[in-house]
């Protein structure tokens, strides 16, 4: 059975987690700060809309705050702060769909840019992150996690609260779009 190397920054971030769980101001307030970017835009792909996602974020850190304390495992972190945000994504889009139905309004809202990952500038990039971006929500956060987060298939299918096999599903046709797009075969 092999031994899992863990990187510096995973080791800070258990350090971080045990020491906010027992109550250290600063280390949460670390803690926040170096995972507050990471769950906005776990939340912008699951919504596809700036202001939701950072809506679910914050009622997200609400909820980590609350739990921390039962977190047993610092290890189990990453899938645990985005399993809670993935929760609220649904919540929101939830409530929005409900009042959208009773308002009639059934328009979408626009996908902005702005809260796209980072990869880059270039017309490769460009087309990278559109088509990342015409990919469906649940697709857009198993190639985020996945590749983005460089959370395992394990930990993208607690993240996202559904079977390992329904990950590998979701990353095998994001990859077949993502190709498609990307070697101008749409």
């Amino acid at each position: 059975m092999g031994v899992a190397i863990r990187t510096k920054q995973q080791l800070l971030d258990e350090y971080l987690v045990a020491s906010a769980r027992t109550g250290d101001r600063k280390a949460f307030e670390l803690l926040a700060r170096r995972w507050q970017g990471k769950l906005v835009a776990h939340a912008w792909r699951l919504t596809g809309d700036v202001d939701l996602a950072r809506e679910a974020a914050q009622e997200g850190w609400i909820e980590i705050v609350r739990g921390l304390g039962r977190l047993r495992d610092e290890r189990a972190f990453p899938a645990w702060a985005y399993q809670i945000v993935s929760r609220r994504c649904a919540r929101r889009i939830g409530r929005l769909q409900r009042d959208r139905a009773l308002a009639a309004a059934a328009a979408a809202e626009p996908v902005g840019d702005s809260a796209a990952p980072e990869l880059g500038d270039g017309p490769a990039m460009a087309r990278l992150r559109a088509a990342l971006g015409g990919l469906p929500p649940e697709q857009r956060a198993a190639v985020g996690l996945f590749y983005l987060e460089d959370m395992g298939v394990a930990g993208t299918a607690i993240a996202l609260n559904v079977p390992a096999g329904t990950v590998k599903t979701r990353l095998m046709h994001a990859r077949r779009k993502l190709r498609a797009v990307l070697e101008g075969d749409l």
